[in-house]
């Protein structure tokens, strides 16, 4: 539940702001053993969502499917996303206007879109992409061609570096993490285990599920054993290690703000 929600107003939509929710959502019930990148598709036309849905489910990515843009506003609100695969014709609003939007952001700013229309003139890719979106891809479109895109925007587009609050940043390219600009020595478990909190902020990670996540199938340790590895890992944060919170009964999750 969002408790004294704020929100912004946009070309008639309330949008719900994540940076000003004041205890945010804890979302429950996510049973993924290993963590996919979340795709959320924008488009008008059921069949094309659908054919969207089957092929980048078949290429292990998670869809969440929208038919227009203040759905998808909610649910960039209190979820997450690490692409945006973006009609322009949609019914509520102009998908130029929800890029242009979504790039000039603090929070969005970094979320990758291809546009995906049937406008193919040149004119149409060219504002597409000078309002900020990463590619543009018309229909008719090559399931194949359109994976593959994709996976081309999430490696250019991936970050070496985040800073997940104004304490703590970590560099996935070098295994580091710095709290207020002091280098921290994490082990390997430490380090996987912070980079998924952090990665998927607010939402809540069971015992279970950061097993899976770490050792699979070939874990041969007890769930008991994850709280070991928390307490270290707070321990070496400092005050940073308060980011990392404990849900009872649940698990844990990262909390920045």
């Amino acid at each position: 539940m969002i408790c004294n929600n704020v929100t912004e107003s946009f070309c008639g939509l309330s949008i719900l702001s994540p940076r000003r929710t004041l205890n945010g959502n804890i979302i429950l019930g996510i049973n993924r053993s290993k963590m996919k990148p979340v795709l959320v598709v924008v488009d008008d036309e059921p069949d094309i969502l659908e054919l969207l849905s089957i092929t980048l489910t078949k290429a292990n990515f998670e869809t969440e499917l929208f038919s227009n843009a203040e759905d998808m506003f909610e649910f960039l609100g209190r979820g997450n996303c690490d692409l945006i695969i973006l009609d322009i014709n949609l019914p509520d609003m102009d998908g130029y206007e929800v890029c242009k939007f979504l790039k000039r952001d603090d929070i969005y700013s970094t979320i990758p879109i291809i546009m995906l229309s049937a406008r193919g003139e040149e004119i149409d890719k060219v504002v597409g992409l000078e309002l900020g979106a990463d590619d543009y891809i018309t229909k008719p479109f090559s399931p194949r061609e359109l994976i593959a895109r994709v996976r081309s925007v999430l490696r250019r587009t991936k970050p070496e570096h985040d800073k997940y609050s104004r304490l703590i940043s970590i560099d996935q390219k070098t295994f580091e993490v710095h709290v207020n600009g002091e280098l921290i020595e994490l082990t390997a478990t430490e380090f996987k285990i912070l980079t998924m909190l952090a990665k998927h902020e607010r939402v809540v990670f069971s015992r279970e599920m950061i097993l899976d996540e770490l050792w699979g199938n070939e874990k041969a340790v007890v769930d008991r054993t994850i709280d070991v590895h928390i307490r270290h890992l707070r321990e070496k944060l400092g005050e940073a290690g308060n980011l990392i919170k404990n849900v009872r009964g649940m698990g844990y999750k990262f909390v920045s703000r």
